[in-house]
């Protein structure tokens, strides 16, 4: 039995709750699918706050300049206008809905993150942003009857017709067992990939799966290869790879060595502020200096009541480790955190296969280029989910909902994993994408990596981990062909930027990897 809607949203973070909120308000029936339970997502852990031009001494020219400047000269000029200035009303409307960010006297607190030329972050409970955004906009959604929640449903692959996206096959969360639900068309709000990596700030959901199932369908894919790490993450022993946020070091916060020196000033006269890449990767090169598996973010010289006010969550978690973030040094290391490349769309999340679109860190709007700027990506999912939305409301007078059918390849749901095998699959691609894909690469650790993974490619996967190794193996090719040192992606063969490889790669299904100068904006 088949189920049909309007359209259908995968995801429950920003990107999806605000594209199915716009799609309600345009009239039509929404149902929105989740690998887990509504609140959790990426957003969910979002610590580092929201950017947007809303105090007196900044504008959007200079939020779209510091955006230019950290994506290394990939990003695409008219994504990060739209951005920087459709931004501005997006987060006033979030506030007429009942966000509450952080406020002194009344008026907002706005902080500065690395790379930014002004203090322009907003926060929300001090380090708990995108929690709060997910909870307005469930608040939000819950007030439209049209949009039907259903977590627990992973959706295991895109349906197709003639060349056009027309639903999606799922694991019904209660049976068990492959449902299909048709639709006008989908908006993919899947997140990122961060479990690609051994070592990862993201939630057990990002698994990239998303970003597999639009590569499977024929949706083209774009920079790939650029995946950012996340300088400071907790390093501790029988402790989560928990996010310390940036803001720490834009409140004050100094990276030490193992011997206690301070030690940014041998990389980058920006020291800790310099942007996410690299800090990380002087972080790296520090750590294999001194022979030492972390380095020290150390907050000692700050208050401990504004410590404790400032980041509430993080002060909590590393209490419950034993850590003082007022009078202890905090062991940090680099773990992956956000992919800059995915489904390739224009500035209205179309994707080159008709009635799909996708908006947030599934897709590569071009607005982050080689590296996206701190607390960014809040921002991203909410002005390119709503009009990702829009455009599909829009777009859908000319289709109809065709259920029963579909093109391509048929779901592996039959041939599932023992979890055994799906565990050994994840643990082993993880591994390698840590050790050869990770923040320092080079051609003959990426050509073994692609190898491995085209082996076990071979065996009789399900789906899931079908995905898993495909999306790896998509990262490895496009990390080979880019033979130069850009933003997130450093090969040590190649360390120098190339005005050659000024462009985005393109992947699809059964072809070579490409390029584009910029992507089409849609307009």
């Amino acid at each position: 039995m088949s189920l049909s809607t309007d359209f259908i949203v995968i995801g429950s973070g920003v990107a999806g709750l605000r594209a199915a909120i716009a799609l309600a308000e345009a009239g039509a029936d929404v149902t929105v699918l989740t690998k887990d339970k509504a609140s959790e997502s990426n957003t969910e852990y979002a610590q580092g706050g929201v950017a947007v031009v809303l105090s007196d001494d900044d504008n959007a020219e200079l939020h779209e300049g510091d955006t230019l400047i950290a994506g290394a000269g990939i990003c695409d000029e008219r994504a990060v206008e739209t951005l920087v200035t459709e931004g501005t009303k997006y987060i006033r409307q979030l506030i007429e809905w009942g966000t509450e960010f952080d406020r002194e006297g009344g008026k907002l607190v706005f902080t500065q993150e690395a790379a930014h030329s002004r203090r322009r972050i907003l926060h929300a409970h001090g380090d708990s942003t995108g929690a709060e955004f997910v909870r307005s906009l469930i608040a939000r959604a819950g007030r439209e009857s049209r949009i039907s929640l259903l977590p627990f449903a992973a959706t295991e692959s895109l349906l197709t017709v003639d060349g056009r996206c027309t639903g999606v096959r799922y694991l019904d969360p209660i049976l068990r067992s492959p449902r299909e639900i048709f639709a006008k068309a989908v908006v993919l709000c899947t997140g990122g990939a961060g479990q690609l990596y051994q070592h990862t700030t993201n939630p057990p959901v990002a698994t990239g799966d998303g970003m597999a199932m639009a590569y499977f369908a024929g949706a083209d894919m774009a920079d790939m290869e650029f995946i950012q790490f996340h300088p400071t993450a907790l390093s501790l022993e029988g402790a989560p790879r928990f996010l310390l946020s940036e803001a720490m070091r834009g409140e004050g916060g100094i990276l030490r060595n193992a011997q206690g020196e301070r030690f940014m000033g041998r990389y980058d006269e920006r020291l800790e502020l310099a942007p996410r890449d690299i800090v990380s990767r002087s972080i790296v090169a520090e750590m294999r200096r001194t022979g030492s598996r972390t380095v020290f973010l150390d907050m000692t010289s700050l208050d401990g009541d504004f410590l404790r006010h400032r980041f509430p969550k993080i002060d909590e978690t590393c209490r419950a480790f034993g850590l003082d973030i007022a009078k202890d040094m905090l062991p940090v290391s680099p773990a992956s955190h956000y992919c800059m490349g995915g489904v390739r769309t224009d500035l209205w999340g179309r994707t080159t296969l008709p009635g799909l679109y996708a908006a947030g860190e599934v897709t590569c709007t071009g607005v982050h280029g080689a590296n996206r700027l701190a607390s960014n990506s809040l921002l991203e999912g909410l002005v390119f989910g709503a009009r990702a939305g829009e455009a599909a409301a829009s777009d859908s007078g000319r289709w109809s909902v065709v259920s029963g059918r579909s093109d391509g390849r048929k779901s592996a749901s039959e041939n599932r994993d023992k979890p055994a095998l799906s565990t050994a699959v994840r643990k082993r691609v993880k591994r390698v994408m840590w050790e050869r894909v990770g923040i320092l690469r080079d051609r003959e650790s990426l050509r073994r990596a692609i190898r491995e993974f085209d082996q076990i490619a071979k065996a009789n996967l399900s789906t899931a981990s079908r995905n898993f190794v495909t999306l790896a193996g998509l990262v490895a090719a496009a990390a080979l062909w880019r033979e130069e040192s850009r933003g997130g992606h450093f090969r040590t063969d190649f360390p120098g930027q190339e005005e050659a490889f000024r462009l985005h790669s393109i992947q699809r299904l059964g072809g070579a990897i490409s390029s584009s100068e910029r992507i089409d904006p849609g307009e």
